[in-house]
């Protein structure tokens, strides 16, 4: 299985219409650079805002990230124009209080609060705020955050019923976001670290040669 099938499996919210057709456009352009499209909204905000939330493959999403997507994307999105009328464009990073779009979302932050809406009734309900007990294959397991009188305190919501789902924001959440952006932000250092070594020994073994 590719890379591309793995996230499109993987991915559980997905976009409807015109958001879908910009999402076709797009998704290919970021993986090529080495990032993952988390979601594409076009909204009425000041006239028209096209917004792209986008993150890297380790989670993280600098400003110059945010930048280096928008001069990948544009020109795509210039030569495709799935947009009639002008419009602004917004790339912008998941952040900490983050929309959960996979499956793998749900298991990275199990444990952690989260408000979620479904596209069918769950117990007579379709929203609902709790924190993920279990993330399996199948769905999550929803710890109730305040259960009405009769209800469970536990509900099984498949993850084909979930319409949107977001992390609340907690400082426990805060706390784990950083750890995790630091552990990453580390990460892509070293590694952007081996690189530059690896072309400077390129460079020098090209200046023996000649």
């Amino acid at each position: 299985m590719t890379a591309a099938a793995s996230e499109a499996d993987d991915r559980i919210v997905r976009e409807s219409g015109i958001d879908a057709r910009i999402a076709l456009i797009v998704q290919p352009v970021l993986r090529a650079i080495g990032f993952r499209l988390v979601r594409v909204q076009l909204t009425g905000q000041n006239g028209l805002t096209l917004q792209i939330m986008a993150e890297r493959e380790d989670g993280t999403m600098t400003v110059e990230d945010c930048e280096e997507v928008s001069r990948a994307v544009s020109p795509a999105l210039d030569v495709e124009d799935p947009i009639e009328k002008a419009y602004h464009l917004e790339v912008s990073s998941p952040g900490i209080d983050r929309p959960l779009v996979r499956k793998s979302d749900f298991t990275a932050w199990t444990g952690h609060l989260v408000k979620m809406e479904t596209s069918v009734l769950i117990g007579d309900r379709k929203r609902f705020k709790g924190k993920i007990a279990e993330a399996d294959a199948d769905g999550i397991l929803l710890e109730r955050d305040k259960a009405a009188y009769g209800e469970e305190p536990t509900v099984r919501v498949p993850y084909d019923a979930i319409a949107e789902a977001r992390l609340v924001l907690t400082d426990d959440l805060i706390r784990e976001a950083l750890s995790k952006d630091n552990r990453a932000r580390k990460e892509a250092k070293k590694r952007r670290g081996e690189a530059e070594d690896a072309a400077a020994g390129e460079e020098n073994e090209t200046e023996q040669e000649s």
